[in-house]
């Protein structure tokens, strides 16, 4: 759809209220048979997944959807410690990368993680709980509004998002958390890479008598406070999680991790 098709569809819902939902309606399927048009791409779901159209209702709001390969999601072929399954995320070649969010069509909470990167790569590697087999993806949304969609099926015996936490049988589990242990890696031809843990039960709310207990935002932030990298995490996050990205750390002053979870305990710890 070219840009004064655009423009002359807008006109028209200024001019006649009482036909703009209707016109809105038409206007997003229209943007979005464009978008796969123009990208070659057909809007059936290539992983074959019974739930895409529920994702794509709930995390993704029935917004304009490209399956795009440049969007590499790896996860292992099967998951053998179902509380701890190693994904990473990395985007390249699309362009600016607004948001990437995570999520797994067929666990019982389906939203993973979002990322905004921000200032920083569009690349993040942590750990997470499943239940069952499930795809897993990631959605990179650019500044045109566009979802580009990539994912892989994990095999998974399950049980990892209703079983408890292990770190709630040590003693002084109150006392470690939210501390923060981080690692800077320098690469000469390629951005350095980033590592942190933090000491957190992660709790889904689904084992029996536990209620959910989480981490739900984190912010790299420079010493001087500008914003670098924003991260939403969900309760199927492992526990204890791990988070590596990837930067330029020379473009910034330091780098300090803030933090809360779903109770109110804060985060704040120098990275760098």
């Amino acid at each position: 759809m070219t840009n004064s098709k655009q423009l002359k569809i807008h006109s028209i819902l200024k001019t006649n209220k009482p036909l703009q939902p209707a016109f809105k309606i038409i206007f997003n399927l229209l943007l979005l048979a464009t978008v796969n048009i123009a990208y070659g791409q057909p809007i059936v779901d290539p992983l074959d997944s019974p739930s895409w159209d529920l994702v794509h209702k709930l995390i993704l709001s029935n917004e304009a959807v490209v399956f795009d390969d440049r969007v590499k999601v790896v996860v292992p072929d099967m998951a053998e410690d179902p509380m701890n399954v190693p994904v990473s995320v990395n985007v390249d070649g699309i362009g600016e990368i607004e948001e990437i969010r995570l999520f797994a069509d067929l666990n019982p909470i389906k939203e993973i993680l979002n990322f905004h990167p921000g200032k920083i790569e569009p690349f993040i590697a942590f750990r997470f709980k499943v239940q069952q087999s499930t795809p897993v993806r990631a959605a990179a949304r650019t500044k045109d509004g566009v979802w580009h969609v990539g994912g892989s099926w994990l095999d998974a015996t399950g049980g990892g998002c209703t079983a408890p936490s292990m770190g709630r049988t040590l003693d002084n589990w109150v006392d470690t958390l939210g501390d923060v242990k981080s690692r800077l890696w320098s690469r000469a031809d390629r951005p350095d890479r980033l590592r942190f843990r933090i000491m957190h039960p992660m709790d889904t709310g689904l084992a029996p008598g536990i209620p959910e207990f989480y981490i739900e935002t984190l912010e790299l932030k420079d010493k001087h406070g500008e914003l670098l990298a924003h991260i939403e995490s969900y309760q199927p996050v492992s526990e204890n999680p791990f988070f590596s990205v990837d930067l330029e750390s020379k473009l910034f002053e330091g780098i300090v991790l803030y933090g809360r979870d779903n109770s109110g305990n804060l985060i704040n710890q120098v990275l760098q």
